[in-house]
């Protein structure tokens, strides 16, 4: 019978990039795991920073390429979206390539604060203020907005927004505002228009009636995201081409409007199977932009995109050790994990999300299918079917076996709740990151140990 190895370079051709196997051992990124492994213990989650620049510098090129190519006239800003990890060795690591930052809610503004103090971003920095602006949002980017931060740009999401603004912001120059259009959803959702942002055919008569006559502000932008996330398919060109005709139209009537923000969902290698044509898509997104400006005789806007899973996904991962093997009839094998997927990767949960999953060691040995278990007490802890096919395939040894999930760096940990309270209690895993010296080795910190039992006891009241 075929090795595990044999068996997946047949069914999907491995190794790929970023993934090796020495010694019947995996390694990511030339790290080796099983090094981290012995080192660290599992479960273990794992942050591998350069990755998150090497993401950024790949889309700015994308974009720079196809202004290029287009004789784009705008140009082109990269927003990280910070409510996929808001982590500072995260955030800091995204400002090293000259960045700028989009926020969701009113804590966001403090820790831009303190990056600031710090010294890892300066006031003249873009903030795209997204979300449904609560008193203390709101009262944060006011402040700051006094403080001298002149690039924030509150994003109203519906138009009760903007009294909030208006009674309370006093600049010697107008404060720069942006939109947010309702976006019709998905043909197959429940709902068919998004509960954020103005409603399209509100748009121009909200800024004729509330917005224009007033001296103190300037609305610069108009922002949509289409829940999708950017694909190549009829629902997104024809949500694209909406926008792009209501931005050529608003430009008419308010000549400061300059910039369209068409938000995030770029996707993410979450299989070895994944096959998105970035070039394409860039090209063809910033051409039809072009197209449609040129239609309606209008100059083509400055773009900006909000990017999170796309920024961080691939910069981290998660890796078990097998506790036990249990053959529950003659069909299913599971192996029990020492973690959990409700606790640890949520949206496997939750979303039915896949991630790439490769075994750490036993490369050598003959392979079987399995399910995966976590150790909670809930029938929904399991994994058992990859993006690529129907099944999980591991190697099928009676050796200690480990695993690895790969990818999973957005949002996974921010909803799993840092440091909280889990389900049946389960500790959150040890977090370790990752940095290149200049002499290309490695440099290991342990940012955050495994919780323990007291601490888990004070949060409950405890001690």
């Amino acid at each position: 019978m075929q090795s595990y190895s044999e068996f997946l370079d047949l069914s999907v051709g491995f190794p790929q990039e970023g993934y090796s196997v020495i010694d019947d051992e995996l390694y990511f990124q030339d790290l080796n795991l099983m090094e981290m492994i012995e080192t660290y213990g599992t479960p273990l989650r794992f942050t591998y920073l350069p990755m998150i620049s090497k993401k950024i510098q790949q889309a700015k090129l994308l974009f720079q390429t196809a202004i290029i190519k287009n004789n784009y006239r705008g140009d082109y800003k990269y927003c990280y979206c910070t409510k996929s990890s808001h982590f500072k060795h995260i955030v800091e690591e995204a400002l090293k390539n000259g960045i700028h930052l989009e926020t969701s809610s009113a804590f966001d503004m403090p820790m831009i604060e303190a990056l600031e103090k710090k010294g890892s971003l300066t006031k003249d920095i873009t903030v795209i203020c997204n979300g449904f602006k609560t008193y203390q949002y709101k009262q944060y980017i006011i402040d700051m907005l006094h403080d001298g931060y002149k690039n924030i740009i509150p994003v109203l999401d519906n138009k009760e927004e903007f009294n909030l603004f208006d009674d309370e912001v006093e600049l010697d120059t107008p404060c720069n505002l942006g939109i947010r259009i309702a976006a019709e959803e998905q043909p197959d959702s429940q709902f068919y228009t998004s509960r954020l942002g103005v409603r399209m055919e509100d748009v121009i008569d909200f800024y004729n009636n509330k917005i224009s006559a007033n001296p103190n502000f300037r609305v610069k932008l108009l922002h949509f995201f289409i829940n999708s996330g950017i694909t190549d398919s009829p629902y997104y060109w024809n949500e694209l081409e909406k926008y792009v005709t209501l931005y050529c139209k608003f430009k008419k009537i308010n000549p400061e409007l300059d910039t369209l923000d068409i938000g995030g969902g770029m996707p993410f290698k979450d299989s070895l199977v994944f096959d998105f044509d970035y070039e394409y898509m860039v090209n063809e997104i910033v051409k039809r932009i072009k197209e449609i400006c040129a239609e309606h005789d209008v100059v083509e806007p400055d773009i900006i995109t909000e990017f999170g899973k796309y920024t961080v996904a691939e910069a981290s991962g998660i890796l078990y050790k097998v506790l036990g093997r249990k053959q529950q009839n003659d069909r299913e094998k599971w192996l029990m994990l020492d973690g959990s997927f409700i606790t640890n990767l949520p949206d496997v949960w939750a979303l039915n999300q896949k991630y790439i999953l490769l075994p750490i060691n036993n490369w050598d040995a003959e392979y079987e299918r399995v399910n995966l278990g976590g150790i909670t007490c809930d029938g929904q802890d399991y994994y058992n079917q990859e993006a690529h096919m129907n099944s999980v395939f591991m190697p099928k040894t009676r050796k200690v076996q480990y695993l690895g999930f790969f990818n999973t760096g957005a949002y996974q940990e921010v909803l799993s709740g840092y440091g909280g309270i889990h389900h049946c209690l389960l500790p959150s895993p040890k977090h370790v990151i990752i940095r290149r010296n200049r002499d290309e080795t490695f440099n290991f910190e342990v940012f955050g140990e495994e919780q323990n039992s007291k601490q888990v006891l004070k949060i409950l009241g405890y001690t």
